[in-house]
């Protein structure tokens, strides 16, 4: 026997845009987009143009002539997000939030205090309307990836329950693209095989998958082609890694474009290690070209690190190595890094000045543990004063980026 649908998936609708839009009644039903040079986020009157995330302000106003760009109000994001994930909490103590403004909630043991799962939701969607001022929409199911699916069906502001006697008839009819982690590089390599549908993905032989995604991408994206996804709710989670990217546009792949990017970025991932006492010892950089095709290098350390010029010079060594078994490509259009293998660290274990060969990556040699003590500084002079009140020259002398720091720091808090 199927157990029943009592999974929910609840997303905030358009979110940062929407909270501008509650903040200035001015701006409600007009075409509003977060950002300037680069659109972080639009209105569903926006997206009525062809506006979205991620696009070229330019772009923006040129689709529509009417558009209203706001500058972002980071704190308000947080405070609504959080308020709007409270309500979940007050039905059922199984909340696993995902981001800022979503998050997942198993209702099956509240069922006998609130009603059926579909009431539930009815419920919640109806408080953080009246009491946040905040359109969103749910999703019910079985399971959290067919939860999350049915959300994005529902919207906007919408709520769609899917009934476990005809989820697999839902969810076949829909395109592959709606699939947790479905992508744009993998939505495009699947539509060259001619699968555009959930459903004829899950028609697709295994092999074919493997030999198309790879092994572990075809063999989870099949599963889940059939709702076959086991992951229970997870209330608290350890982060694993941490990371950050940077959208650059379409610049030359020089080092004077990646390399002040790159300390930029570990600076904000060193940042966050330092301030939990979990150095990690796998470094891995991502580089996309401008024809959104992508690679990664990483290379596992002997011990972890969470100094902010150690991992930008390792990262900047791992880009050379991509760029360099790549000539052809003479653009890049993003930048990432990521540290995985986390440790428990609360202080340094000095090293012997040996002479190794690679004791510029040791964080207890000499040169290691000045480092370190320079950003443990910096990371004072930032708590008390801000984080721009002090930081690395050459990122400092950047030309100021087109995406707030802020606005990156909503969604890497999970460390």
């Amino acid at each position: 026997m199927e157990s029943a649908a009592t999974i929910l998936h609840a997303d905030l609708d358009a979110f940062y845009a929407s909270v501008e839009q509650l903040l200035d009644p001015s701006l409600r039903g007009k075409p509003v987009a977060v950002g300037g040079g680069v659109v972080l986020a639009a209105s569903y009157e926006a997206k009525a143009f062809g506006v979205h995330g991620g696009m070229p302000g330019r772009r923006a106003r040129e689709l529509c002539p009417g558009l209203i760009f706001t500058g972002g109000h980071f704190e308000e994001y947080q405070r609504l997000g959080d308020a709007a994930i409270r309500v979940l909490g007050d039905f059922t103590p199984l909340v696993e939030r995902i981001s800022i403004d979503e998050a997942f909630a198993d209702v099956a043991g509240c069922t006998h205090l609130f009603g059926p799962p579909d009431e539930i939701a009815t419920t919640i969607r109806r408080r953080v309307r009246e009491e946040i001022g905040l359109p969103i929409s749910i999703g019910v199911a079985r399971t959290k990836h067919l939860a999350k699916i049915a959300s994005q069906v529902a919207k906007p502001d919408g709520l769609v329950v899917v009934d476990p006697a005809t989820e697999l008839a839902f969810l076949h009819d829909l395109p592959v693209g709606l699939m947790w982690g479905v992508g744009p590089v993998t939505e495009a390599k699947l539509a060259k095989s001619g699968v555009f549908t959930i459903g004829q993905l899950a028609k697709t032989p295994g092999w074919s998958l493997e030999r198309l995604l790879g092994q572990a991408a075809g063999a989870k994206l099949g599963a889940l082609a059939w709702n076959r996804d086991p992951r229970a709710i997870v209330t608290r989670r350890r982060a694993h890694s941490a990371g950050a990217q940077s959208a650059i546009g379409i610049k030359p792949a020089k080092e004077s474009v990646f390399r002040p990017t790159l300390l930029h970025l570990a600076d904000r991932v060193a940042t966050r290690l330092r301030a939990k006492s979990r150095p990690g010892r796998t470094v891995t950089v991502r580089v996309r070209f401008a024809d959104m095709r992508a690679v990664t290098r990483s290379i596992t350390l002997d011990q972890p690190i969470s100094a902010t010029t150690m991992l930008a010079e390792i990262a900047e060594e791992l880009v050379r190595a991509a760029l360099a078994d790549h000539p052809e490509e003479r653009t890049i259009s993003l930048l990432a890094i990521s540290v995985s293998h986390l440790e428990e660290r609360e202080g340094l274990q000095l090293d012997l000045p040996l002479g190794l060969a690679d004791e510029r990556r040791r964080p207890g040699s000499g040169r290691g543990l000045a480092r370190f003590t320079a950003d443990r500084a910096i990371d004072k002079i930032r708590d008390r004063f801000g984080w721009e009140a002090v930081g690395y020259a050459s990122v400092a002398l950047m030309p100021s980026s087109s995406v707030p720091d802020a606005f990156r720091e909503l969604a890497e808090k999970e460390l």
